[in-house]
């Protein structure tokens, strides 16, 4: 709909619209309570203008670090902020004495009335404000792209960049058109509560343990790391991914197990769950039986072999396998030992309390051939539970069975490919997903009219 072809890309869009919008509108509210502060004096406003700019300009940079939104150790960021309300008002106090300049002079010049005047330079306030807000809000948001650009680029070497992936040499090959096998990290899919990840200092953060324990524990990144490792390659999906969405994304992760972890925590026997806390107030809860269940429940800190990108929850994010990512905090600063389940953050919102993957397929591709057939590819995911077969239609004629390529792990999605005998007419390819107990997707299904 509307042309949007990446929900991801299109849902940060939207946030950032909305971010833009709301500077605009507190930039336009502060324009006018400036505006009549001003017109009480007859003093130049442009000083005072840059004086109220930097006064606003420091509470931000300290609401800005008390939220943890500064990346630490770099001037940048915060200079960026900073620099962006002194031009604010800067602007507003260059606009008010042009403003108050023009009037003065066509008064004295033609003799207009008042009221006359005083809607001329309405008109004009209006478009100078609205241009100096626009300049501004552009130069403020280009710099924040460059920001998240060189942060980016600081990330490192990656695991995947001499490294093959492990089923390199499966004989089922993805049809060209298909999404990437493995995702790459600046493309990996996310959903946050906020428009802004929290910026955390890795020296000086901490993992705080407490609740029913025998001893309130602290741990650095550095001592997580010296911990075994754990790595696994790896299908992470929103619950709010469409048939066919862009939500779902696969690397490989590195990690602390937390079952091997959990003798360290000294647990008391009432305890059942662990409560987990993120920098950003997202929490949720995770029962204790399923981490020993299981050693592939991970305290991530890294993907493909380098350091967690911050957007994407540095230095520290939960991993379990079968569950959305609706489950999965990010920012991870505290674990909290509790007696009882707790509804999480997402759960207080109406959503799944369970948050359990559902099977899922997509049409990523549909193209025909020069031999009277379709290419059809795509991707199935069941979570933990594993893919047993895919099934792929034209139109409403009879299911037939898809090629699946060997996946990357059995927690990861799989790559189908298909060929179906067609005519010369358009076509619709339809598919269905089975997962290893031979339970059928639910609907709706996903679908692809056929491209040349």
């Amino acid at each position: 709909m509307f042309g949007v072809t990446s929900i991801g890309a299109a849902a940060k869009a939207g946030d950032q619209v909305l971010a833009i919008a709301a500077l605009l509108t507190t930039g336009v509210v502060a324009g006018g309570a400036l505006f009549a502060l001003l017109s009480l004096s007859g003093e130049p406003a442009l000083l005072f203008g840059g004086i109220l700019g930097v006064m606003v300009g420091v509470v931000a940079l300290v609401a800005e670090r008390q939220l943890q939104r500064l990346p630490p150790g770099s001037v940048v960021p915060g200079g960026w902020v900073f620099l962006t309300f002194m031009a604010w008002g800067l602007a507003f106090g260059w606009a008010h004495d042009r403003l108050r300049t023009s009037h003065f002079a066509t008064t004295e010049d033609t003799g207009d009335t008042e009221d006359v005047q005083g809607r001329h330079n309405r008109r004009r306030f209006l478009a100078a404000l609205a241009g100096a807000s626009g300049l501004i809000s552009a130069t403020s948001t280009l710099a924040g792209i460059l920001v998240g650009r060189i942060g980016r680029r600081r990330q490192g070497r990656r695991w995947s960049d001499d490294h093959v992936l492990p089923n390199a040499d499966a004989v089922v090959l993805p049809v060209p058109g298909t999404r990437a096998e493995f995702t790459p990290v600046e493309r990996f899919y996310r959903i946050d509560t906020d428009t802004r990840a929290p910026s955390i200092d890795g020296d000086r953060w901490r993992l705080s343990i407490g609740g029913l324990v025998d001893q309130p524990l602290t741990l650095t990144l550095a001592e997580l790391r010296a911990v075994e490792p754990i790595e696994l390659f790896a299908t992470l999906c929103c619950i709010s991914n469409p048939p066919g969405g862009d939500l779902i994304s696969t690397t490989r992760w590195t990690g602390v197990s937390l079952q091997r972890l959990l003798p360290r925590l000294s647990l008391h026997p009432s305890a059942t769950h662990l409560k987990i806390v993120s920098a950003d107030g997202f929490f949720e809860s995770l029962a204790l039986d399923a981490v020993r269940r299981d050693e592939r429940i991970m305290l991530a800190y890294a993907w493909d072999g380098a350091p967690l990108p911050l957007e994407h929850g540095y230095p520290l994010r939960l991993y379990v396998p079968d569950l959305y990512g609706m489950k999965q905090p990010k920012w991870i600063v505290g674990l909290d030992a509790i007696e009882r389940w707790e509804p999480g953050y997402w759960v207080q919102r109406g959503w799944s309390k369970d948050g359990r993957v559902s099977t899922m397929s997509a049409v990523d591709v549909a193209s025909r051939s020069g031999e009277g057939s379709v290419d059809a590819g795509g991707i199935a995911f069941a979570g933990a539970r594993g893919v047993s077969k895919i099934e792929v239609r034209l139109d409403d004629q009879q299911w037939r069975d898809a090629e699946i390529r060997q996946p990357l792990s059995d927690i990861c999605w799989v790559i189908w490919r298909a060929m179906l005998p067609a005519g010369g007419a358009e076509h619709v390819v339809t598919v269905r997903a089975f997962d290893a107990d031979g339970t059928a997707q639910p609907g709706p299904l996903h679908s692809r009219r056929t491209s040349h």
